[in-house]
C-alpha cells in the first residue's frame, strides 16, 4: 500500500513538473489587440418623423447588466438611461436623448424590424407615469408598460435630424 501511494505521489509530481511547458520570458504576457471594431455603427432615419435612431450592436456586458438589474452602456436603470443618451457621441452627433413613449411606439409599430441591432425586451422612454415609474416599450407589440426606475431595461437613443440630413438606413463610420 505504501509503495502505491508513494508511486502515485511521484507520478503526480512528475506530471506537474512536465506539464508546465516552456515559458520563455521573451514572450509577451498578453496579445495586443487594436481598438478597431469589425462592427459598424449604424443609425436608422425615420423619414416621416425626421428622427434619427441609434442602431448600435449590444455587448455581452450590456446583456448581463440587463439580466442582473445593473447598468452599463445601452442597458440599465432609468437614471442611467437618461445620462447615457445625454453623454452619447455617436455617428458624428452629440445631441442624443432618451425617446418619448410615443416616438418609440411609432418606430416599433412599423412593419418588420427596422433596426439591425435589437433586443426582444423592453426599452426605456423619457415618459413618466405615476410614482417613480416610467414607460418602457416592448418592440414585438409596440406597446408601453410602466416600470420602476430602479429596474434595468435596454436603451436606444434618438435625435431630431436636420432638414439637410439623409433619409433611410445608413452606416456611420466609427
Amino acid at each position: 500500500m505504501k509503495k502505491s501511494v508513494v508511486g502515485g505521489w511521484m507520478g503526480v509530481m512528475v506530471s506537474l513538473l512536465m506539464g508546465g511547458g516552456d515559458i520563455s520570458p521573451a514572450l509577451p504576457q498578453t496579445a495586443q489587440i487594436g481598438e478597431a471594431s469589425c462592427k459598424t455603427d449604424r443609425v436608422y432615419m425615420e423619414e416621416d418623423t425626421r428622427l434619427m435612431w441609434q442602431d448600435q450592436h449590444y455587448t455581452d456586458a450590456e446583456d448581463g447588466a440587463f439580466k442582473n438589474e445593473g447598468s452599463i452602456g445601452k442597458a440599465g436603470k432609468w437614471g442611467h438611461a437618461v445620462n447615457y443618451c445625454r453623454a452619447l457621441e455617436y455617428g458624428g452627433y452629440s445631441d442624443w436623448r432618451l425617446p418619448t413613449a410615443d416616438e418609440l411606439i411609432h418606430v416599433h409599430a412599423k412593419e418588420g424590424q427596422v433596426f439591425s441591432n435589437s433586443r426582444d425586451n423592453d426599452f426605456w422612454t423619457s415618459t413618466p407615469t405615476e410614482g417613480y415609474r416610467y414607460y418602457v416599450v416592448f418592440p414585438a407589440d409596440a406597446y408601453q408598460y410602466a416600470r420602476s426606475a430602479t429596474q434595468s431595461n435596454y436603451i436606444r437613443c434618438v435625435r431630431c435630424a436636420d432638414e439637410n440630413e439623409e433619409t433611410g438606413d445608413f452606416e456611420s463610420a466609427r
